[in-house]
Formats: C-alpha cells, structure tokens, sequence
C-alpha cells in the first residue's frame, strides 16, 4: 500500500495530497489553529480545482486531523481533544442542568445558542422545536423568552 502512495505522490494526480500535506503542516505549526481554509481559500492559495481541494479535505479527515464542521467549513481535531458528537437538541438541553435552570426559567435565545454552539439560527431553532415537542421547553411565542417546562432525564437520552 505504501508504494501505490508514492506513486501518487509521483504523478500530477496526487496534488490533493500534496495540498493535504502542506495543510497538516499548517495545522501543527499553528497550535491556536481550530478552522481550515476554506475549500475556496485552498483553490486560491494553491491554483487547485474545488474537487482537488475536496480530496486533500478527504485526506485530512481520514488521517483524524480535519472533520466537517456546520456550514460547509472544516474544523481541525487534535490529539486528545474530544468533540461532542451528539444531536445538536441533546446539547442544548444539557445546558438545563448546566446551567442549573429551574422549571419555569428563561432559556437562551436561539441567537445566543447559535453562537455558543457554533451553528445557524434556524438549525438552533429546528433543535429549540424538538425540544419544545419533547415537553423540555415552553414556547412563549414570537418575540416572547422560552422558559423550561420540565427537567430533562439525562439517562432516558443516553
């Protein structure tokens, strides 16, 4: 396996890996480094098409250094570190315990949970909706605070 890399090092086909490569040096150089270039920033900087710079991404993910992130970007994974993998309406509603929010609370805002979180508005607001469905939050309407209406059972969501 490791001679068929080499030939695709060799030959003009294996730019994506060479692209990939040079941003993994990027990435260990840069320790605060948490976000890749995007796929646009790599067919700038490198003169690449948008599929080369898709692959080298390919590459980075499947050698544990890159995963997809929200939004269509590409976020750096670093030994060690442990990214919660799990649905996004299951991490909003830890924030009750979290937060030690009592029944009857205000909850964050969907724009304050898009920024703690790292996503859209509207993907806050489809989890902010399951939760409502679920019987976590109380809606209080358009412009109005959602407040917390039961204490979620971290066990029944594991």
């Amino acid at each position: 396996m490791e001679g068929k890399r080499v030939s695709q090092q060799a030959s003009p086909r294996g730019t994506f890996l060479k692209v990939a490569e040079a941003v993994k040096t990027r990435i260990e150089a840069d320790p605060g480094m948490s976000e890749l270039p995007s796929a646009a920033d790599l067919m700038r900087d490198y003169k690449i098409s948008r599929g080369v710079a898709l692959r080298a991404f390919g590459v980075l993910q499947k050698a544990g250094v890159a995963e997809p992130a929200p939004g269509g970007r590409w976020r750096v994974v670093r030994t060690g570190e442990r990214a919660d993998r799990r649905p996004l309406e299951e991490r909003i509603a830890d924030i009750v315990a979290d937060d030690s929010l009592e029944v009857g609370a205000p909850f964050p805002s969907a724009s304050v949970l898009a920024e703690r979180f790292g996503v859209s508005r509207p993907t806050v607001t489809k989890a902010l909706d399951k939760l409502e469905t679920a019987g976590v939050l109380a809606s209080g309407g358009q412009g109005r605070v959602r407040t917390v209406r039961t204490l979620p059972n971290r066990e029944e969501r594991s």
